[in-house]
């Protein structure tokens, strides 16, 4: 005779960080829309917040230094048309089907290894960029309190954990309490600089590059040059669909215009 057999129904535990789906926050591959319980407008806000980061001053200062106002400035205009062209069809794809650049490399025919190694370029990207952002930060922190570059190092890189590891709920949540501060920061050396010396401003647009002869102007190896630069910041539409794939969808014609002009602007 077999024996007899008892189960018991004992509820399972789990850890708390496992519990909690805020540590989560659909992080890879396919977004569920139920997950998509933001606005559009906060989602594309979050989204324009990863790219205001410092290292993109720090560009475009560099650019204006070594090629010229004139060089610079029609770099960053050619070479935006063209990252904005190229963002909009994956920002489109990332937005309405929920899906990371992960899941966009598969879905366009890179296959396994051709998306593995499309999300290692965007990671590398990324890992590149908090780096040049934390030596900003460090070198800011040296300047005003005095602080050594190596703790300022190690104090940009352990700040940001907590924040990250909540995914898009605090990121979203903490860009829209400091917005106000950010956008007053932001302004507030323009203002001193044109209050101080208003002559600078042709200074700056009439400014030909360090080491370039007088009177160059426009120049295609220069102009070519500057827009190399700028050009390795398309990788960036890989971190924008990480957000805009949280945008819901939209049920009626004027959520229709809302969600386009939330993908337009938090992605190309």
């Amino acid at each position: 005779m077999a024996a007899r057999q008892n189960i018991f129904r004992v509820r399972r535990s789990y850890n708390q960080w496992v519990a909690n789906q805020t540590l989560e926050d659909y992080a890879l591959r396919f977004t569920a829309k139920s997950a998509r319980r933001w606005s559009a407008a906060r989602v594309s806000n979050t989204a324009l917040g990863a790219i205001s980061f410092l290292a993109m001053e720090a560009i475009g200062g560099s650019i204006t230094l070594h090629y010229g106002f004139d060089n610079a400035v029609a770099a960053i205009l050619v070479v935006s048309l063209v990252i904005f062209l190229t963002a909009i069809p994956i920002s489109y794809y990332a937005a309405r089907y929920g899906v990371d650049i992960d899941l966009l490399t598969r879905g366009a025919g890179f296959g396994y290894i051709g998306s593995t190694i499309t999300s290692l370029i965007y990671a590398s990207f990324t890992f590149i960029f908090f780096a040049i952002e934390a030596a900003i930060m460090a070198m800011a922190l040296e300047m005003l309190f005095d602080i050594p570059l190596v703790l300022g190092y190690l104090i940009c890189a352990v700040v940001i954990i907590p924040l990250v590891t909540h995914g898009i709920t605090t990121i979203s949540r903490f860009q829209v309490w400091t917005q106000p501060v950010w956008l007053l920061l932001q302004l507030a050396p323009f203002v001193f600089i044109i209050y101080a010396d208003a002559s600078s401003i042709s200074d700056w647009t009439q400014f030909e590059g360090l080491g370039v002869n007088t009177g160059q102007g426009l120049n295609v190896v220069m102009f070519g040059a500057a827009a190399a630069v700028v050009f390795s910041l398309i990788a960036q539409i890989g971190e924008q669909v990480d957000f805009l794939r949280f945008i819901p969808e939209p049920q009626n014609r004027a959520e229709q215009r809302r969600w386009w002009l939330a993908v337009m602007s938090g992605g190309p």
